[in-house]
């Protein structure tokens, strides 16, 4: 199976693992009034573009959605003030580890004597750095106006719940910037 096809899966993993850090980074327009946003929808043909599954796709939109209302914004199904639009990535890490180490057991080539052991060892593992941006977009315009960026690992083995707590933590991670200046509450 290529790399190209498990990107996808891979977003959605990144999202899921509680054992790194999430990074995120952020950025915005300066010359854009952000308190007289109050509502926001959903940026249709971009969201639909978005290559996760549709469960990970809904628990990424319900994330953002509780966010943003414990912020104080409302949900618009018209005429809202900003769209907000996601993109995720994946990326496939190499991890090469070379240790010198010693122990004290047998050595040789049947293991014909005892003593001590030095040697060194060399570990490889992959995993998966994913991101998601979070973008809000001008209604008028349609131009991006903010951005935010989370980037994690990947754990391969989680459950449904831990992914939903994953991935709300991360929305919740970029969106802590929205609006810039003072949070609202």
């Amino acid at each position: 199976m290529k790399i190209k096809n498990l990107l996808p899966i891979g977003v959605v993993m990144f999202l899921v693992t509680s054992c790194s850090s999430i990074q995120v980074t952020y950025d915005y327009d300066k010359d854009v009034n952000f308190d007289q946003l109050k509502s926001y929808a959903f940026f249709k043909d971009g969201i639909d573009q978005v290559k996760v599954n549709d469960m990970d796709k809904k628990r990424i939109l319900h994330a953002i959605d509780q966010t943003l209302e414990s912020k104080g914004f409302a949900k618009a199904s018209s005429n809202p003030n900003f769209l907000i639009n996601i993109y995720t990535k994946a990326e496939q890490q190499v991890n090469v580890h070379n240790n010198n180490s010693a122990f004290y057991g047998p050595y040789g080539y049947y293991g014909w004597g005892w003593g001590p052991y030095w040697g060194p060892t060399t570990t490889v593992s992959t995993n998966i750095e994913g991101t998601l941006y979070i973008d809000i977009l001008d209604t008028q315009k349609k131009t991006l106006v903010w951005q935010g960026i989370g980037r994690g690992y990947i754990n391969k083995d989680a459950t449904p719940e831990k992914k939903e707590q994953r991935i709300k933590e991360m929305v919740e991670k970029i969106l802590t910037k929205f609006p810039p200046g003072e949070l609202k509450k």
